[in-house]
C-alpha cells in the first residue's frame, strides 16, 4: 500500500518527484488555506508530514492526523512542531541535519563579505555614475566566532579557516573534540574575543534572545553580527538600538522576527545586508534534503533506524 505524504514545504518542489517516483502519493498544501483544507479532508489518510521549522506542526493538527506515524522536517531547526504532541503518540521526528549545510555556509561567507567589504552600497552608487572608492575592512584574518557549531557551523568554520586565514572560535553547550577551534562557556565571553560573531545554532525557546544587548555589547562598536539560523536567537531590538548608536559596526541577516516582513527600521541603516532567507536553497540543497527525507522514509516504513532523528 502506498504512503501519504502531507507536503507543506514550498521550497523542494523540482525535487519531490523522487518521493513520487519511490511510490509516495503526496498531497501539496503549501499556504495555510490549503493546509488546514488537506488536514481536514485528508486527516485518515496521511502518514508522513513533511514540514520545516517555522511552519512546524502544531498538537492539534497531530491529533487530527489519525494515521500520522512520522514528521520530516527539512533544515536543522525544527522550533514551530509540537514536539511533545509527538511523542505522547509515538510519532517519530527527523530533520535535515547536514543536507543543507554547505549552501548556509556558502550564504554566510557572502553575507560576511558583503558586509565588511561594503558591496551592496558599492554596487548601488557605481550604477548611479558615481565613483566612490571607500576604504573596507579585509576579511582575512579577522577573529571569526561561531554560536552553535552543529554542521552548519562547522561549514562555516572550515570555509573561513581554510580560506581567509581566520581564527575560529565558539560557542555550544559543550566543547566539541577534535575540532582545532577554542571554545568559549557562553556567548557572551565569545563575542568579547572575536571581530565577528555568526549565529548558526537551531531556534526555539532554549535560544530565545540566545544574542542579547549584553552579547552585542561585548562584541562592541567595531564588532558585526551575522545570523543565518533563527531570528529568536537575536534580540532585534537590542540589535537594531547597537546598530543605530554606533555599538555595532554592521550586521548581515537571512531571518527575520515576523517573514516576510522586515522591520523598517533595519532596511533603514546603511550598515546591514539584509537577504530574504535563502541561506539554505541551492538545486543542489533542495535536491540533498529530498533525498534525505526519503532515506528517512524508507527506513522508518521499512522498520529501521531513522537516519537523522530528532531527540523529543
Amino acid at each position: 500500500m502506498h504512503k501519504t505524504v502531507l507536503v507543506l514545504v514550498e521550497t523542494v518542489d523540482d525535487y519531490l518527484p523522487m518521493l513520487e517516483q519511490a511510490g509516495y502519493r503526496l498531497i501539496r498544501a503549501p499556504s495555510p488555506q490549503l493546509r488546514a483544507e488537506a488536514i481536514q479532508r485528508h486527516a485518515h489518510e496521511i502518514d508522513a508530514v513533511l514540514t520545516r521549522g517555522p511552519l512546524g506542526l502544531t498538537a492539534s493538527e497531530i491529533d487530527k492526523l489519525s494515521k500520522l506515524q512520522i514528521i520530516c522536517v527539512i533544515g536543522a531547526g525544527y522550533e514551530q512542531v509540537d514536539l511533545a504532541a509527538a511523542a505522547a503518540r509515538g510519532i517519530t521526528v527527523t530533520n535535515g541535519a547536514g543536507a543543507n549545510a554547505e549552501a548556509v555556509a556558502d550564504h554566510t561567507l557572502a553575507l560576511l563579505l558583503a558586509l565588511l567589504r561594503d558591496i551592496p552600497r558599492a554596487d548601488a552608487s557605481t550604477r548611479r555614475g558615481e565613483w566612490n572608492r571607500v576604504i573596507s575592512p579585509s576579511v582575512s584574518g579577522k577573529r571569526l566566532g561561531i554560536l552553535g557549531l552543529g554542521a552548519v557551523g562547522l561549514a562555516i568554520a572550515r570555509r573561513a579557516h581554510l580560506g581567509f586565514a581566520m581564527p575560529v572560535s565558539y560557542h555550544s553547550r559543550t566543547p566539541r573534540q577534535n575540532v582545532p577551534y577554542t571554545w568559549y562557556d557562553s556567548p557572551q565571553h565569545l563575542a568579547d574575543a572575536v571581530d565577528i560573531l555568526v549565529v548558526a545554532t537551531p531556534g526555539g525557546a532554549d535560544t530565545r534572545h540566545l544574542v542579547d544587548a549584553q552579547v552585542l555589547e561585548a562584541l562592541g562598536a567595531e564588532g558585526y553580527l551575522v545570523n543565518i539560523a533563527r531570528a529568536s536567537v537575536v534580540d532585534t531590538q537590542a540589535l537594531v538600538a547597537a546598530l543605530q548608536h554606533g555599538q555595532l559596526a554592521g550586521a548581515a541577516l537571512d531571518v527575520f522576527d515576523d517573514e516576510p516582513a522586515v522591520p523598517d527600521a533595519l532596511k533603514a541603516l546603511g550598515n546591514t545586508v539584509l537577504t530574504p532567507h535563502v541561506a539554505g536553497q541551492s538545486p543542489e540543497a533542495a535536491r540533498d534534503t529530498v533525498a534525505l527525507v526519503l532515506r528517512n522514509l524508507q527506513a522508518f516504513f521499512a522498520g529501521e533506524a531513522v537516519l537523522t532523528p530528532v531527540r523529543q
